[in-house]
């Protein structure tokens, strides 16, 4: 059984910065993309920023030059640097990861997701 356990977020002023850090745990052989989704009331969950375990990292246009996300694989971590928040960030953040469990099976997993507001 494979585990996200997110830590972080809460609530800000707008300007502000908070810091996401997400755990992978469990029956772990590989995990390919790591990163982080929100969703905000009313709307569809978005891609936030992804990092692939070739090292490569994207970012959703509306976070870019804000956000800041690293991996660690040895350590099965992954984090988001949120600087300069906007309210327009306000969302429930999710960790997400494709994990390969056993060979040739992969499976998406998602983090129970934790809440950042920002205020204007």
């Amino acid at each position: 059984q494979v585990q996200l356990v997110e830590s972080g977020g809460g609530l800000v002023q707008a300007g502000g910065s908070l810091r996401l850090s997400c755990v992978a745990s469990g029956r772990i052989l590989r995990i390919n993309a790591m990163g982080w989704y929100r969703q905000a009331p009313g709307k569809q969950r978005e891609l936030v920023a992804v990092f692939t375990n070739s090292g490569s990292t994207n970012y959703a246009d509306s976070v870019k030059g804000r956000f800041t996300g690293s991996r660690d694989n040895a350590k099965n971590t992954v984090s988001l640097q949120m600087n300069s928040l906007k309210p327009e960030d306000t969302a429930v953040y999710y960790c997400n990861a494709v994990i390969m469990t056993d060979f040739g099976v992969f499976t998406t997993y998602w983090g129970q997701g934790t809440q950042v507001t920002v205020s204007s």
